[in-house]
């Protein structure tokens, strides 16, 4: 495959991971930030390769081939996060667009000895499941910040928003994955909330907290 068509591959992947339905090529095309019709045209491409289901102005669909191909680039982007993050003193808002780089190196066994170089990590930097070389992917049990009641607490086990500015935030904050966070309350007019990391107490916005997994504890 060209790295045009992993990328569409991979763009399938997540939007239909997101909704848990067909995607739309408008939906695509916003993603990819390119034309309708461009995007038409590389699904009768996909289509003819047996890796998406595609009917004109119905919905998309990965094949199993297409869903096992597209786990495989999400499987190297994360595991390349991981590398570049554990081995090479990279920050997590950093990784991303590197990774975007290193996910289209074709070789597998190159791709193996780094999954075995790592201690096959499950997770990646933001805490999204790493495939395994079957396509196999762990849940890991979680919420979001928003959602979890007064008095409870949480580790953070991942972030929704994985852009640069939001990872900076967090690190300022002194937020990382493993954290422990405290809800100490929560307003009721606009939803933000006043939490407690490593006995510091600060509030933040619904929509910082609607940003953050956590996992009860």
């Amino acid at each position: 495959m060209t790295f045009s068509e992993e990328n569409y591959l991979k763009t399938i992947y997540h939007l239909t991971t997101a909704t848990g339905e067909e995607v739309s090529t408008n939906a695509i095309a916003e993603k990819i930030e390119t034309k309708a019709s461009s995007v038409t045209d590389m699904l009768k491409k996909l289509a003819e390769k047996d890796l998406v289901n595609y009917v004109k102005y119905q919905g998309v669909s990965l094949t199993e081939k297409g869903n096992l191909s597209a786990k495989m680039i999400v499987r190297k982007h994360r595991l390349w996060e991981v590398f570049l993050v554990e081995k090479l003193d990279f920050s997590w808002d950093e990784v991303h667009d590197i990774a975007e780089q290193l996910e289209h190196i074709k070789s597998e066994k190159l791709i193996h000895k780094l999954d075995d170089f790592l201690g096959n990590p499950t997770e990646d930097p933001h805490g999204d499941p790493i495939p395994n070389v079957h396509g196999k992917i762990i849940k890991i049990e979680k919420q979001l910040l928003s959602e979890i009641s007064e008095k409870q607490v949480g580790i953070c086990v991942g972030v929704k928003d994985t852009s640069s500015e939001f990872l900076k935030y967090l690190d300022k904050q002194g937020i990382a994955l493993g954290s422990k966070i405290e809800l100490v309350s929560k307003e009721t007019f606009d939803l933000s909330l006043k939490i407690r990391v490593d006995n510091k107490e600060f509030a933040i916005s619904n929509k910082i907290a609607s940003n953050l997994f956590v996992k009860q504890v």
